[in-house]
């Protein structure tokens, strides 16, 4: 069982020297790599590795087609400044051949779950010689994965799955003790941004989380444009989190006197401490507008915006 270190009780600075010393004695000599997705968690166990490890340690960016617009440039920009090489490595092709036909939700977390540590980072691994893999899981990823909630790609010992023998590699997890708000105590005190440690959550199957149906290419294109407006028109509100939904079915709008059958964008913010409980933030009507007016006009097809008003549980932060 693992034993949380709540977010009242947590010693930044203690813990940090603590996983610096557990990583330095798992790695050894040899040497780990670790995937840099631009989110609070991985962005502070990159910080952490880098902290124990040095130059030992590779920080790859998996541009997997699934992520916010610019994503890749600004995560390799910011992690510059804090003298930390990131690598951009493109698998669009390989993820979205691996999600192509699949619609229920678990099984896409599947596919991209093998696709990552199977096949792109299994071929990443062997070609560095790392042994381990440092990432950022954290408590709220078990507690979902074990409840059967949902299948958080990056959980696997507690489902039996033992990494070393499935992947050939070990996988280290310095966070796993935390939920986000204690994570984001250790990345500030690790010198990240307040950008990025305050930054909101964001699913570790990426915009594919967000549509509910089949992910292709066009699909997620649609929920990408919808998730920048949202991002940018909620950035000062406080919440949690915020995000475009995009749903499987098409719904009857009009445009130019004509009958459009479009599609729906659902947006969904959320007041929160640590994701185990979240109500819907109560926006201003007059925002509510703004979001549908931008969304509308912005994104092609969209003929509908609706705005998520039920508390988790029974919902949950994200769609599927």
């Amino acid at each position: 069982m693992i034993q949380e270190i709540p977010a009242r009780k947590l010693n930044p600075k203690k813990f940090i020297a603590e996983k610096v010393a557990e990583i330095q004695q798992a790695v050894g000599e040899g040497r780990a790599i670790n995937a840099l997705s631009g989110g609070v968690d991985s962005s502070t166990v990159t910080l952490l590795g880098h902290r124990a490890l040095g130059k030992r340690l590779k920080t790859v960016f998996i541009e997997n087609g699934l992520m916010r617009e610019g994503e890749a440039q600004r995560v390799v920009s910011v992690f510059r400044k804090l003298g930390v090489k990131v690598e951009i490595v493109d698998a669009r092709k390989e993820f979205f051949t691996a999600l192509k036909g699949i619609t229920d939700p678990e099984e896409k977390r599947e596919a991209i779950t093998q696709t990552f540590y199977r096949h792109v980072f299994g071929r990443i691994v062997r070609a560095s010689g790392a042994r381990f893999l440092l990432q950022g899981t954290i408590l709220t990823d078990v507690d979902e994965t074990v409840a059967g909630i949902k299948r958080q790609h990056n959980v696997f010992e507690q489902l039996g799955i033992h990494p070393e023998e499935a992947f050939g590699y070990r996988i280290l997890e310095p966070l796993i003790q935390l939920r986000k708000d204690g994570v984001r105590m250790v990345g500030r005190a690790l010198g990240l941004p307040a950008e990025t440690f305050k930054r909101i959550p964001f699913p570790g199957p990426a915009l594919a989380a967000r549509v509910i149906g089949e992910a292709t290419p066009e699909r997620i294109e649609t929920v990408r444009k919808a998730t920048a407006i949202v991002e940018r028109l909620l950035a000062k509100t406080g919440a949690f989190q915020y995000m475009a939904i995009l749903h499987e079915d098409r719904v009857t709008g009009m445009r130019d006197g004509r009958r459009q059958f479009g599609q729906q964008i659902e947006v969904r913010c959320w007041d929160s401490v640590d994701a185990r409980k979240a109500t819907p933030t109560r926006l201003a009507f007059a925002m509510l507008e703004k979001l549908a007016r931008e969304i509308l006009r912005a994104v092609p097809d969209v003929v509908s915006v609706t705005y998520n008003i039920a508390p988790k549980p029974p919902s949950t932060i994200e769609a599927v």
